[in-house]
Formats: C-alpha cells, sequence, structure tokens
C-alpha cells in the first residue's frame, strides 16, 4: 500500500532516472525482433535550449518509448550538432576577431570553437535528463558529435564513393554569397526577411537625347548595369527597343531589350539589369550573351570595376552613390517601400551573388526520382510532404557544398602542385579515416599523372548540410556496424522540424538515393515550433525564452511532456502557457491518488469472466475500446489524440464514475461481488498505467513499481501495450457505461439543486435500460426508489 499523501516528483524523478541507468532499462541489443531506428535531430550546441525545442524532444522520446512498447527493438539516439557558421559567428563575436581579416590561425580559431562548444554542450545533458528522455545507443552522457573525428570520417566517406561515381563536379559560375560569413550559401540556407527600402526613381539619358526614369532600390550596382529591359506588352517603351541609354555613372552605352519578366507596374515599368542584383540578373544577362561587369569584391566592398567608389562597403557606396546622383539633379523621386530581402539564414546579413569557384553534387537531373521515393515516405501530418515536393519541382541549380570557413569537415583532397591533377582518397569502407589536408600530406606517395610528390591540401570545408544529411546513416552504424545497418535501413522515423524540410530532409533524401537508391526513412514526424503565448518564436532579442528546468523543478517532468505532446495536434506550433503545465501537475497528483486507492487491495489476476459484475463489465468494455483506441493513436504519432482520450477516461470514466460505483463492494463485499471489484479496477488501472507510460515515465514507473513489479527490474517500460479480455457484447456493455456517466451526472446536479450533500438520500427511479446496475448505483447515490 502506498503510504505517501502526494506525489513527490522532486525526490522521484531522479531516483527513478538512476533506477534506469542502472538496470540498463532501455539498452540496445541486437536480437530477432524487427529494429525501430529513430533518426533523432541532433540539436545544434548554442546554449539556448529553451522550453519550445526541448518539446520537440521530448515528442521524440514518447515515439521511441511508445515503439518500445509495441514490441520493437528500439534504437534511439542522442547527438550534438557542432559544426558550421554558428559557433564560428558565436566565436567571432565574443573573441571580437575574424576570420576574414585572419586575426588568427586557423588551428587556433578550430581549438576556440571546440572550447565553446564543450561548455556549451554540458546543459543539454542536463536537460535531457530532467525531461525523462532516455537514449540508448548514444545516451545523453556520450551523445555523438558531428564534429567528432568518426562522424567527419563517414561525412568524407561518402564524398569519396560519390565522386569516383562522378557526381560531384568542381566549377566557377555565380552563387549565393555571404561577405560577412565569407562563403557560398545554397538557396536552401536562404531566408527572406521584409525590410523597408527606399526607391529611387532615377533619370537615364537616352543617346538621341530624351531620358528615361527607372526605379531602383540598389542605385550602388547602376556602375554594374549592362542592359535596361521592358515589357514586350508595354507600350510606353516599345520604340525604345534596340536603342541605348547613357549609364549616369560610368557614361558607358546601355542596350534597351524588351523582356517577359519586367513586372510593368512596378516602379515606372523599365529596370536595369546589373550583375549581379539577382540570379534573374544573371539568367537575363546569359541569355542575352551580355558580359557581365563584377563591382562587388567576396568582402562586401566595391572593386576596381567600380571606379572612384572603389573600397567603399554597399550600404557606403549606395549613399555615396545617391548622393552623387542628386547632386547632378538625376534623382527625381524618393520613396519608401517594403519588400522581402534574401539574407544568409545564420548571420541574417543580405547576401550578394559572387562568382566563384566551388564543388558541386548533381542533384538537378535527379529530380523525377527524388519526387518518387519522397512519395515512398509517409508523412504525419501527410500535409507536409507538398513541402518537400515543391522544393523539388523547384531546384534548377546543382548544389555547391564547399564553403570558405574553419569549423567544419574538410573536404578530402589534394591538387598536384607541378601538374594540378586532382587527387581524392579511395573510399575505406573498413577504417574511414578522417582527413585534414589543410595540414596534413595525402595517402599517396606521388602524383599518378606526373610523378610529382609536392601537393598543396583543399582548405575548403563542406557545406553543414552535407555533414548532417548522414545523420541517418552514421546512427544506424553504416560502416561502422554492418549487422546493425542492415536491419536499421532505411531508418523507421525521421521526426523534424517544419522549418528544415528544404535542408535537413531534402538533403538526406538526396544523398540516400545517390548513395543508395533508395529513400533514407519509412515515416516521417513533422513537428510544429515551441512558441510563446502570443504565438512568437522564442528568441533572445524578444525577451520571451522560457527554459525547461525552472519550470521542472516547479511542476515536474511528467507535467511538462504532458504539455509538450498534449497541447496541439502534431505539426502545430504549439504556444508555452505555463497554467496549462501546472493542471497536468494537478491530473498527475490525481492519477496518483488513483494509485494509492488501488494500492489498498489485493491484486486478482485471474479471473472468469463470465462472472463479472455487469458494472465491472462495463468499464472493461469501455476500456477495452479505449485501449484500442490509443493504441491506434500511438501508432499513427497522433499523441494529441492520446492525451485527450486518455486524460478524461482516466478522470472522469475510471475514477470519478467507476471506483465511486464499487467502494462498498471492494471495502465491505464478500466473495464473488468483491473479486470482480478487485479483478477489474487492477485490470483496468494496470492498464492505464501501461498506456499512459510512454507520456508520464516517472509517476507510472513509481506506481507500476508499488503495485505491479514482480521484481525490482520489472520496469513498467520493459513492459508491452496490454491486450484487451473477451468482454460478452462489448459493444453494448460499453454504451451502457456512458449512460451511467450520465445518469451519475443528472444525481450530483440534482442533489446540488436541492442543497443536498453527496450522501443524502434521494428518491428516484432508476432507469430500465440501467436496471442491471441497480445495486451499485443505489450504494453510490443512496437512492430510495420511487416504484
Amino acid at each position: 500500500m502506498i503510504k505517501e499523501k502526494r506525489w513527490n516528483f522532486k525526490k522521484y524523478e531522479k531516483e527513478i532516472y538512476e533506477y534506469w541507468k542502472k538496470y540498463k532499462i532501455y539498452e540496445f541489443k541486437l536480437d530477432d525482433r524487427e529494429i525501430f531506428s529513430i533518426d533523432t535531430p541532433p540539436p545544434y550546441t548554442s546554449g539556448d535550449w529553451h522550453i519550445g525545442a526541448v518539446a520537440s524532444y521530448i515528442i521524440h522520446d514518447v515515439v521511441a518509448r511508445s515503439a518500445r512498447m509495441q514490441g520493437y527493438n528500439v534504437l534511439f539516439p542522442f547527438g550534438l550538432d557542432r559544426n558550421g557558421l554558428p559557433v564560428e559567428v558565436y566565436v567571432e563575436k565574443k573573441y571580437k576577431i575574424s576570420i576574414a581579416r585572419g586575426d588568427v590561425s586557423r588551428e587556433d580559431f578550430i581549438e576556440l570553437c571546440r572550447k565553446e562548444l564543450d561548455k556549451l554542450g554540458e546543459q543539454y545533458k542536463e536537460i535531457v535528463k530532467r525531461c525523462g528522455i532516455f537514449y540508448n545507443y548514444f545516451d545523453a552522457d556520450h551523445p555523438y558529435k558531428t564534429d567528432s573525428d568518426e562522424y567527419r570520417a563517414l561525412t568524407q566517406l561518402t564524398f569519396e564513393i560519390l565522386w569516383k561515381r562522378g557526381l560531384i563536379y568542381k566549377d566557377k559560375r555565380v552563387n549565393n554569397w555571404c561577405w560577412r560569413c565569407g562563403t557560398t550559401i545554397a538557396d536552401a540556407e536562404i531566408e527572406y526577411k521584409e525590410v523597408e527600402q527606399d526607391l529611387y526613381y532615377i533619370k537615364f539619358d537616352l543617346e538621341d537625347g530624351n531620358h528615361i526614369i527607372i526605379a531602383t532600390t540598389r542605385p550602388e550596382l547602376i556602375p554594374a548595369c549592362r542592359v535596361i529591359i521592358y515589357h514586350p506588352d508595354d507600350e510606353r517603351y516599345t520604340n525604345l527597343e534596340g536603342k541605348y541609354a547613357i549609364n549616369p555613372i560610368t557614361q558607358e552605352k546601355i542596350l534597351i531589350k524588351s523582356h517577359p519578366r519586367v513586372e510593368k507596374e512596378f516602379g515606372t515599368g523599365i529596370e536595369m539589369v546589373c550583375s549581379y542584383g539577382s540570379f534573374a540578373d544573371i539568367e537575363i544577362l546569359e541569355e542575352f550573351g551580355i558580359k557581365s561587369k563584377i563591382i562587388i569584391n567576396p568582402a562586401g566592398k566595391l572593386n576596381e570595376n567600380a571606379g572612384k567608389y572603389q573600397g567603399l562597403t554597399i550600404k557606403e557606396a549606395r549613399e555615396k552613390i545617391v548622393e552623387d546622383l542628386r547632386k547632378e539633379g538625376r534623382i527625381v523621386k524618393q520613396e519608401k517601400i517594403k519588400s522581402n530581402v534574401p539574407i544568409c539564414w545564420r548571420c541574417k546579413t543580405p547576401i550578394e551573388f559572387i562568382e566563384m569557384e566551388e564543388y558541386y553534387l548533381k542533384q538537378k537531373e535527379f529530380k523525377e526520382e527524388l519526387l518518387a521515393l519522397a512519395e515512398k515516405m509517409k508523412f504525419y501530418p501527410e500535409k507536409y510532404k507538398e513541402h518537400l515536393i515543391t522544393w523539388i519541382k523547384n531546384i534548377n541549380r546543382d548544389w555547391p557544398i564547399s564553403r570558405r570557413r574553419y569549423y567544419a569537415t574538410e573536404i578530402p583532397i589534394w591538387y598536384c602542385k607541378r601538374c594540378g591533377y586532382i587527387y581524392v582518397p579511395e573510399p575505406n569502407f573498413k577504417e574511414p579515416k578522417y582527413y585534414k589536408p589543410w595540414k596534413e600530406k595525402p595517402p599517396i606517395d606521388k602524383c599518378p599523372n606526373c610523378g610529382s610528390t609536392e601537393w598543396v591540401g583543399e582548405k575548403r570545408v563542406f557545406d553543414t548540410w552535407f555533414d548532417s544529411s548522414i545523420s541517418e546513416l552514421y546512427v544506424a552504424r553504416y560502416v561502422y556496424d554492418m549487422n546493425i545497418f542492415n536491419k536499421a535501413f532505411p531508418v523507421t522515423v525521421r521526426p523534424q522540424g517544419y522549418e528544415i524540410i528544404r535542408t535537413w530532409l531534402y538533403y538526406t533524401l538526396l544523398r540516400s538515393y545517390l548513395l543508395f537508391g533508395k529513400e533514407p526513412f519509412k515515416y516521417v514526424i513533422i513537428n510544429g515550433m515551441g512558441v510563446d503565448e502570443k504565438g512568437r518564436k522564442m528568441s533572445k532579442s524578444l525577451g520571451n525564452i522560457v527554459f525547461p528546468i525552472p519550470i521542472i523543478e516547479k511542476y515536474g517532468a511528467d507535467a511538462l511532456r504532458m504539455w509538450a505532446v498534449g497541447e496541439v495536434k502534431l505539426g502545430e506550433n504549439y504556444p508555452f502557457k505555463e497554467h496549462k503545465v501546472a493542471g497536468n501537475a494537478k491530473f498527475i497528483n490525481k492519477l496518483f491518488n488513483i494509485g494509492r486507492f488501488v494500492s489498498q487491495f489485493n491484486k486478482l489476476d485471474n479471473y472468469d469472466t463470465k462472472k463479472l459484475y455487469p458494472t465491472d463489465k462495463a468499464i472493461i468494455a469501455k476500456f477495452n475500446k479505449i485501449l484500442r483506441a490509443v493504441i491506434e493513436a500511438y501508432k499513427n504519432f497522433d499523441f494529441f489524440t492520446v492525451v485527450r482520450i486518455l486524460k478524461r477516461f482516466t478522470r472522469e470514466d475510471f475514477a470519478s464514475n467507476y471506483l465511486e460505483l464499487v467502494k462498498k463492494r471492494l471495502k465491505g463485499g464478500l466473495g464473488n461481488e468483491k473479486n470482480s471489484a478487485l479483478f477489474t479496477i487492477h485490470y483496468v488501472f494496470k492498464g492505464i498505467l501501461l498506456l499512459w507510460a510512454p507520456i508520464l515515465p516517472f509517476i507510472t514507473e513509481y506506481l507500476w513499481q508499488k503495485i505491479y513489479a514482480k521484481n525490482r527490474e520489472d520496469s513498467i517500460h520493459k513492459q508491452l501495450f496490454p491486450k484487451a479480455i473477451e468482454i460478452d457484447k462489448e459493444e453494448e456493455y460499453a454504451d451502457k457505461f456512458n449512460k451511467i456517466i450520465e445518469f451519475n451526472a443528472k444525481i450530483w446536479k440534482l442533489k446540488e439543486e436541492k442543497g443536498l450533500k453527496l450522501k443524502d438520500v434521494i428518491s428516484i427511479d432508476i432507469p430500465k435500460d440501467l436496471e442491471e446496475f441497480k445495486e451499485d448505483l443505489i450504494n453510490l447515490h443512496n437512492i430510495v426508489c420511487k416504484k
């Protein structure tokens, strides 16, 4: 019998977590069971793991726990994402240094990044444990790290494979360029931000002595203007076809041509095409065969082609050119407009378009194959599949995978100093090796082409998504343990946020197709984003971040977990409302009190169900329906429905109605009338605990150990979901229990209206269709029947 009067989560949650560790409750071992593998998204080690982000990892834990209770051998890994721009930006800001300026050596900078990541990563381990999230392959104490030699070696191995297959090539072309980060970025790494800009209406003289007015938000690109275009149907300008305007900055002649891209309603309906204002400008110049004139360098400053504006930043050049044009009377109007500006997704700097030599992974020629594989994966919710499909359909360039940064996986390439031969190591499938070409020699004696022994190592690194998009291979142990990989791949589930469908999910699909010709996942679970009460994303700038540990200290981990999975349907944004967590804490105490009550009575595991009292049969029939509905919801990752159904049944059907109906039989009954109730309360309550276990792992473990565990190692989390016992006329009796609830509510309301206490006598007839429950109804309500 449970003696405590309240659920002491502050004491028992930590004890229970240590119990799970000690007895290896979740240990993963290969056996005959089907593997249920989860490609858990490794959180980026930023040091600000707020409650909205943590909630999604609680959802992943519920996925793992519910799969385990369905009989799967669950492989549930934990990692930390430590590559890429964010840590570099953080270190540069903290130490007031710049890679671009060469303020620090590469090795020293890498060491600073690693040092900061180690500090920031510690809080993640503690939060994971406090939330009851229990990983079982790379656990909270030993997470995998995307900057480890083993992980980076696997990234490089996949590059070597794809290189040998001719799927990677080098080319010089215009790409998205972040001058702040000093690197090329892919289309998928661009965000768009609505900003207010000045739209300048500028007078361009025509060769014949007339003039036109062109509206632009980027006057600093006028020195790079190569052609002026208007819409073919715009009668205002058709007479200008083939004529020339004079560049007001350089005095060069600029050809005027028609092109259907022009929006007749924007500005004056005629626009300049510069190198480069956008990818559309690039395409038009290529279409017309007009040579580009680059005026912005990789540092975000104007170069020698900009004449007297050389050396100015983009902002400075804009201000100076506007000043000069205004002095000449060429700015005829200036107005404010709002427009979407492409920015770097990491540092939020507006991007430019720079011609650079990079390495590319082929993708555009495989769109049809990728679409077919996307269709094979089942999405939860289904609507998010369309996001992936739309992105694939709109791909029109190959993926630039090289970056000019430091803290990422190096591209394993060396160049012969004499002849320029490109050397990529042969893939080593037995022992993948991690290479650092910028500081070490290649694993080859001499150049196969010319025999030289002098090499130059590649200094560029991979795009961070080139690393991240092999996470499913790493957690399934590709190369490192093929016995696991052969059973765990394709990975069963990829859970992730909707905001990285076009990056992490898409690139993983691409890599899996190029390497294996198959989809990487069976199921894709898309969760929403944790936001504040006003629906805003949690961020430092808004000052609305809520951290999980104080909430856990106040209400317990189970209450937070119940909010995370029960607040909204999968795929929707979940606003954090503390009063909801507080309400969950009250429910958990209710569950604890139900357990205290049930623990008073001896278990009766074996019983002839044909002897069940009608009330007992009715609650079991209702529970059986609930049981099937909840398990089906778990299978569909619909935890919102699990909470909604199970919470009502536990509190209303079982506690408020059934237990009240059978108290007299439990405490004072004899023979079969008591045995029937004993069997039923334990059958149903045991089932309730098992169904709640994936969501409320701490309180259910405690109650299971107190009431049902056979020995110390008999954890509730080693059990399977219960199976329904057969009940004659189950549907009929389940419906009758609903009618019992309605009748009980009617009596309680009637007594309240009459000013009677719940134990007071009331004279009322019991409906004929509830006649067989008469004895329990009379005992509960102290009824004196009129007839």
